[in-house]
């Protein structure tokens, strides 16, 4: 449950003790202990000030009354100080990264901390067969949070907010396109109605949108600084970040990259995954005798694992696929950085690990099509964890929104 907010009024005074209150709780958002004189020298509020709205934010929940600083070992003399801390466990938030093969859900506290985590398979039966249909998704998604919870010890009660990261476009309603392509409907069937059973603020948002927003999270990052991030297991898709901002737009149609059909070199907007799979495959029904690591399994049961596996132990026909992955990869930079002038271009998901060679072949690639010496590729580090670390972000994010800018109806 939320913290609660106490009510706005249109009194100059009233608005003026809401907006130092304000400032208060955004200065102990995530901060450490800190007495009434460290906050008074963060926020330039007067020390009766502080103490009131310190008081009114514990009986809210936001705050606690913490270990003194005599306790802490930071006062020797006199009358210790009060020191208050942020409560970290006022809820709980979940973040959600349902892919197309599996769903993993995080649940964190308002650090970003996880306390509990689950993951269930989403459409077993493979890459080739139907896809799950919607109900059945939306009680997937539904179970893997419960078992999250579960691990945690917590119940619905304890969870304020819930965003759930799908590979398709999102507007900013929270829903996918119809009609144009049926899976991103499948992906995303009115999944912003999920937590409305126990209250729960939610919120779905693309999952390249959030690994970026993850990235945010991570890196040093200036205001002038400008990257993608792509998604790219078995379809692409990419977060753009221009200026130390993360672009939406209402349709939420930024970052789709179905124009790469008509990208030569390219071709489609399948992702690294998918073509390190099908060039495999494709090259050992021309060679089914081939001696390396590849041609010690059948065929059809050939995956990009098994791939990036056989090229790190220097099969030559893996190593030929890294290369033409590493040319596939510059052509999407070129088309990417070419258009946005991008500083950085980052390739992540669980994939990104087995790409890092294919990052640095691509960024030798890249002179022969684009002059951009400035560019970085590169894989990020997050890995698996980077959509779910961004969805927690974004939903600890809410929270914060929501206790710092209460609606005119409070």
């Amino acid at each position: 449950m939320t913290p609660s907010s106490p009510p706005a009024s249109t009194g100059s005074s009233q608005l003026i003790r809401q907006l130092n209150a304000q400032r208060v709780l955004q200065c102990m958002w995530g901060r450490e202990p800190s007495t009434a004189t460290e906050l008074m020298h963060a926020t330039g509020l007067t020390r009766a000030t502080i103490l009131t709205l310190c008081r009114d934010l514990t009986e809210q929940g936001w705050l606690e009354v913490s270990e003194n600083s005599r306790q802490a070992g930071q006062y020797t003399k006199g009358r210790p100080a009060l020191r208050y801390a942020f409560r970290e466990d006022a809820c709980r938030v979940i973040g959600v990264d349902a892919g197309l093969h599996q769903v993993t859900a995080a649940v964190a506290n308002l650090r970003g901390v996880e306390v509990g985590r689950a993951t269930r398979p989403s459409n077993p039966q493979g890459s080739d067969a139907p896809l799950q249909p919607a109900a059945e998704r939306r009680r997937t998604i539904l179970d893997t949070i419960d078992a999250a919870l579960a691990e945690a010890g917590l119940t619905h009660g304890d969870v304020a907010s819930v965003v759930i990261a799908v590979p398709a476009p999102v507007d900013a309603a929270g829903h996918s396109p119809k009609g144009l392509n049926p899976f991103w409907s499948l992906m995303n069937p009115d999944l912003i109605s999920l937590g409305s059973e126990h209250g729960w603020d939610c919120a779905v948002d693309n999952d390249a949108n959030l690994a970026a927003l993850a990235e945010l999270d991570l890196q040093q990052t200036t205001e002038q600084d400008s990257f993608a991030v792509i998604l790219s297991g078995e379809r692409l898709g990419a977060g753009i970040v221009l200026e130390g901002r993360l672009l939406h737009q209402r349709r939420g149609g930024i970052g789709e990259l179905g124009m790469l059909d008509l990208v030569e070199g390219v071709g489609s907007s399948n992702g690294m995954g998918w073509w390190a799979r099908h060039l495999a495959r494709e090259a050992l029904r021309q060679t089914p005798e081939h001696p390396g690591p590849l041609g010690a399994r059948p065929i059809e049961e050939v995956t990009s694992e098994h791939v990036f596996a056989a090229a790190a132990q220097g099969d030559p026909l893996a190593e030929e696929i890294m290369d033409q992955l590493a040319d596939r990869l510059a052509r999407i930079c070129v088309v990417l950085a070419g258009l946005l002038d991008l500083d950085r271009i980052l390739v992540s998901g669980a994939i990104a690990p087995a790409l890092r060679g294919v990052a640095a072949r691509a960024k030798q690639k890249l002179a022969q099509y684009l002059y951009a010496p400035c560019l970085e590729i590169d894989a990020s580090t997050l890995g698996a964890q980077a959509v779910r670390r961004g969805a927690v972000r974004l939903a600890i994010d809410r929270i914060k929104d929501q206790a710092l800018h209460r609606s005119a109806e409070d």
